[in-house]
């Protein structure tokens, strides 16, 4: 049975940084592409940043270009999303997913075939 597990959400201040992790296990993390989004209260689930399994292509939402990094060690089946500069409109509720998206479908989370319960991340300001 193929589980994520988020981890490394918290409260922190606006400016701060964390550093979320997403384990997985019986799945093979390097045969996915995976992706992080975000869903905050009365809000759709929005897409975050991702990283291609074919050439390790990035993406990211643009209001978070140059704060956010996206990452993964297959070796360890773990992806990471490291989060510097927050803000308060970065709160939410973070997902790690797995899939093999096609490239025009990479920010859509029906492309996303395994999902984590989420972690919670609050910036306060």
């Amino acid at each position: 049975q193929v589980q994520l597990v988020e981890s490394g959400g918290g409260w922190v201040q606006a400016g701060d940084s964390l550093r979320l992790s997403c384990v997985g296990s019986g799945v093979t993390f390097s045969a996915y592409s995976i992706a992080w989004f975000r869903q905050a209260p009365g809000k759709d689930r929005e897409f975050v940043a991702a990283k291609r399994l074919s050439g390790g292509a990035t993406y990211y939402l643009d209001s978070v270009k140059g704060r956010f990094t996206i990452s993964r060690d297959n070796v360890k089946n773990t992806a990471y999303l490291q989060m510097n500069s927050l803000r308060p409109e970065d709160t939410a509720v973070y997902y790690c997913a797995i899939g093999v998206p096609i490239l025009s479908a990479v920010r859509t989370p029906s492309a996303y075939r395994h999902w984590g319960q989420g972690t919670q991340v609050t910036v306060s300001s």
